[in-house]
């Protein structure tokens, strides 16, 4: 739980550094292509080193396709999403909709590890899905059909990391977490490193954009799995993706000095509920994660 605790602070921070980044749509910095691209890479070429320092043998034919599943997932599907979608939204509003991820990855892991949940738990995640909606409709930008582009993004990008982080769980048993998520990187370096640096930028950044790539890509892409793929080994996803609860409300500290974003009162309201719907959820969800985990193909 612990482990758990780690990762989500690390990343927590994911969302405010992701639109320091990338700038906003009146203010662009780094592309989000670029900062999807530039931070996997960063963490590929750190992947490689401790590969190599620690002599880390190849992994199986069976551990490809779960690897391959979670490079679509963590190193691509939601990094890119949430970049597009941070451009538009503030880190906080991004906040509330990725709180869904304790929901989604449990959700993942009863249908993908045959983890089974009671009817109550599927009505918690119905409920924080609708939570999600009204809070998009009423923050929708004026003029809009009501409901912002960059909520859909957001939801897509919290389903592709859910589904990442239950592939690369399902192997952190054989490989260790930290080697799973370094064969990850490593494993997305032949498409990251030379698209970041086909798509390194030609125009001014500002120093604290570079800052939050170099965090991203460290920290976020990098270390932060290291906690998290072995807590969800050692606990169960059911379990231990609860610690995800944690989240939203550090997401929403951390916009206030890195961003300048204001607590706003109705965007912690609905965080609450939202992760209320999620502790909800959790109490009535039945499963035997370690017990699948160790059965999963």
């Amino acid at each position: 739980m612990w482990l758990g605790v780690i990762g989500v602070a690390v990343f927590a921070i994911t969302l405010p550094m992701t639109r320091l980044a990338t700038g906003t749509a009146d203010a662009p910095q780094l592309s989000p292509w670029f900062v999807t691209l530039g931070r996997a890479a960063l963490a590929g070429l750190l992947s490689m080193v401790f590969l190599l320092a620690t002599r880390s043998a190849l992994p199986a034919q069976r551990h490809w396709r779960p690897l391959a599943i979670a490079i679509l997932g963590n190193v691509i599907g939601y990094p890119v999403l949430l970049a597009y979608a941070l451009r538009s939204v503030h880190a906080s509003h991004a906040a509330v909709v990725t709180a869904l991820l304790p929901l989604t990855t449990a959700a993942c892991a009863a249908w993908l590890l045959h983890q089974r949940a009671r009817l109550g738990f599927w009505v918690c995640a119905t409920v924080g899905s609708a939570l999600v909606l009204i809070f998009s409709w009423i923050r929708a930008p004026a003029g809009s059909s009501g409901f912002a582009w960059a909520d859909a993004l957001l939801v897509a990008a919290v389903l592709a990391a859910s589904v990442g982080y239950i592939y690369g769980a399902r192997i952190t048993g054989e490989l260790g977490a930290e080697r799973v998520i370094c064969w990850v990187c490593v494993g997305a370096l032949p498409i990251t490193l030379p698209g970041a640096l086909w798509l390194w930028p030609s125009h001014p950044v500002a120093v604290s954009s570079w800052v939050g790539l170099v965090y991203l890509g460290t920290f976020s892409m990098w270390i932060g799995f290291f906690a998290w793929y072995r807590g969800l080994a050692l606990g169960g996803a059911l379990r231990v993706s609860q610690t995800q609860l944690l989240q939203p409300f550090l997401s929403i500290v951390a916009a206030v000095p890195l961003l300048g974003e204001p607590i706003d009162v109705v965007t912690l309201a609905f965080a609450c509920a939202v992760v209320a719907t999620v502790v909800a959820g959790k109490r009535l969800s039945q499963a035997r994660p370690t017990a699948a985990l160790a059965s999963a193909p």
